[in-house]
C-alpha cells in the first residue's frame, strides 16, 4: 500500500498524455452468466499490461459505480494505446471478439464503452494522501510556491 505523504503534492509529467476511460453497463444483473464472462477479460488485460513496460499503460484505477464498473486509465500516448488495442497478440483482440459474438444476441445484458482524452495540460492537488490518479501513474513532487494555486499549476503544466 502506498504510503500518505504529508503537505500538499502535485503531479509532474513531461511529454503526451492520455486519460482513457473503459467500463462495463451491466444492465441485468441477475444474468452473471452473460456479464462476468465481460467483467473477467480486464483483470488479464491490466495484468498483461502491467507486466510490459513499454506497452504505454502507466497506471489505472478501478472505479465501481451502480451501473457497473469503469477504469479510469493514463498512458503515454494515443498511438500506444492503439498499437494494444489493435495487437492480435494481445489479450484484447480475443476478448472483443467474444464480446462481439455475445452482443449479436442483442439480449442487452451488459454493454461496454469508452472514452479518449488527449491530455494538453493537467492540474493536481493532493493534500496529506497517498499519490494517486495522475500523482500515481507519473510522479508526485511537493507543490512549491511557483504552484501554489491551482491556475499557478495549470499554467505549468
Amino acid at each position: 500500500m502506498t504510503r500518505t505523504r504529508p503537505g500538499r503534492t502535485t503531479h509532474q509529467h513531461d511529454g503526451e498524455l492520455v486519460v482513457f476511460l473503459i467500463g462495463m453497463s451491466i444492465n441485468r444483473w441477475w444474468r452473471p452468466d452473460r456479464w462476468l464472462p465481460v467483467f473477467a477479460a480486464m483483470p488479464r488485460m491490466l495484468s498483461e499490461l502491467s507486466k510490459d513496460p513499454d506497452s504505454g499503460l502507466m497506471g489505472y484505477r478501478l472505479v465501481l459505480s451502480p451501473r457497473g464498473p469503469w477504469l479510469v486509465q493514463y498512458w503515454s500516448s494515443a498511438d500506444a494505446l492503439y498499437a494494444y488495442a489493435s495487437d492480435r497478440t494481445a489479450a484484447h483482440r480475443p476478448a472483443w471478439a467474444a464480446f462481439n459474438r455475445r452482443a449479436r444476441t442483442n439480449d442487452r445484458v451488459v454493454g461496454v464503452w469508452h472514452e479518449t482524452f488527449v491530455v494538453d495540460r493537467a492540474e493536481s492537488i493532493y493534500v496529506n494522501s497517498a499519490p494517486a490518479g495522475l500523482a500515481a501513474a507519473t510522479r508526485a513532487v511537493p507543490v512549491d510556491r511557483r504552484r501554489d494555486r491551482a491556475r499557478d499549476r495549470l499554467d505549468a503544466a
